[in-house]
Formats: C-alpha cells, sequence, structure tokens
C-alpha cells in the first residue's frame, strides 16, 4: 500500500465521513462528497453559516474516513486550512464541474456562500480486515508525522509466550523479548492485558 492508493480507494468510495470538534469539545460527524483530489491535497467546501464551516475555522482538526468493499478502513488525520480568497472561485469551480448535482444544492449566485478548505499535511492510516493476518500501515503527508500506536514487548520480557497463545492475528514473535509485527496488529490489548512481567507497554 502507498499514499497516493489510499487516495485513490478514497475516491473511489466517493463520500466520505468527515468528523470534527465542536465548542464544547464533542465531536461532529458528518457525509461529505464534495471533494477534489490534488495531487496529495484534498479540497472540499461547505456553506459560511455551517457548523462544519465554523468547527474548521476555529479549530481545524479534522478526521476523515472511507471504508472499502474489501473491508479496508482508510482514515486521514491533520489541521485543515481555508484556501486563500484569490483561489476560492477557481476550487470551487473545479470541484462543481467535477460534482454536477452540487448546482441543485446551491444554483447560480447562492454559491457564493460555499467556502473551500484544503488538507495538506495529514497522517494515513490504512486497516485491512480481509487479509490474515490483518494489516495495519501509517503513511505521512506533507509536513505531518506519524505518532506510533498500539504495544511492544519491552525488555523486561521473560519469554512465556503468553502473549504469543493468545494474539488473535499471532502477530507476535519468539525471543528475549518477544516481537509484535505491528503491520499486523490489531491493537486489541490481549497481550498487555496477560503479560505476567508486565513487559508489553502501551505507546
Amino acid at each position: 500500500m502507498d499514499i497516493e492508493t489510499c487516495l485513490k480507494k478514497l475516491s473511489y468510495v466517493g463520500v466520505l465521513d468527515f468528523a470534527t470538534v465542536d465548542e464544547n469539545g464533542a465531536p461532529q460527524v458528518r457525509n461529505i462528497s464534495a471533494i477534489h483530489y490534488e495531487g496529495t491535497t484534498l479540497y472540499f467546501l461547505t456553506a459560511r453559516g455551517k457548523s462544519f464551516a465554523r468547527q474548521l475555522k476555529s479549530d481545524g482538526r479534522i478526521q476523515i474516513l472511507g471504508y472499502t468493499k474489501y473491508k479496508e478502513t482508510i482514515r486521514l488525520s491533520g489541521k485543515v486550512t481555508e484556501v486563500p480568497e484569490n483561489e476560492q472561485i477557481k476550487w470551487r469551480d473545479i470541484l462543481y464541474s467535477e460534482q454536477p448535482y452540487l448546482e441543485n444544492v446551491y444554483p447560480g449566485e447562492t454559491k457564493n456562500i460555499d467556502t473551500m478548505f484544503m488538507l495538506k499535511d495529514y497522517t494515513i492510516e490504512y486497516f485491512c480486515l480481509s487479509t490474515r493476518p490483518i494489516t495495519r500501515e501509517y503513511f505521512a503527508v506533507g509536513e505531518a508525522k506519524v505518532i506510533k500506536k498500539g504495544y511492544w514487548i519491552s525488555e523486561n520480557c521473560i519469554g512465556c509466550g503468553i502473549c504469543q497463545s493468545i494474539c488473535p492475528q499471532r502477530c507476535i514473535e519468539e525471543g528475549i523479548p518477544y516481537v509484535i509485527q505491528e503491520n499486523h496488529c490489531l491493537q486489541c490489548g490481549n497481550c498487555f492485558e496477560n503479560c505476567p512481567a508486565e513487559a508489553v507497554i502501551r505507546y
């Protein structure tokens, strides 16, 4: 898997879940299909009066999620910025040309209420449940940096093998210490909860 393939898969999915945080710190999710892919940058729009636009302007943090028919979850996490004023119409018109249904939503001059946002720096988490063991990969786009998640096994490991025996994906290799294959880890925490030496550490 790679960045370009992840984005191509998202474009095939079409309608994606966009999650933000509101002024009370509560999560807010909505479906968005008005998306334009330009290289690794995503452009999308919403009306300036919507809560979605206010949340993007005040906080900017976003997660975008798509799920394919092949049991693949692709999640983008980053911070959006509003497209510069002198480029707003350019990108809006490109999006409208690709998504003709938008003319039914905001016909004629009413589309001037739209504002364009872009996501340039973000991480991608690719997670596929249709392989055995499962597949998990992380990518960084632009200035973003991947923050590790999951578990690893420290030097406190006593080599008992309990973690390996209870791993649902059998992705722990024998050794001193035992080693978790992070690209195949469910991050379920089974090894963490059952290690007698407390050698399994959460990132």
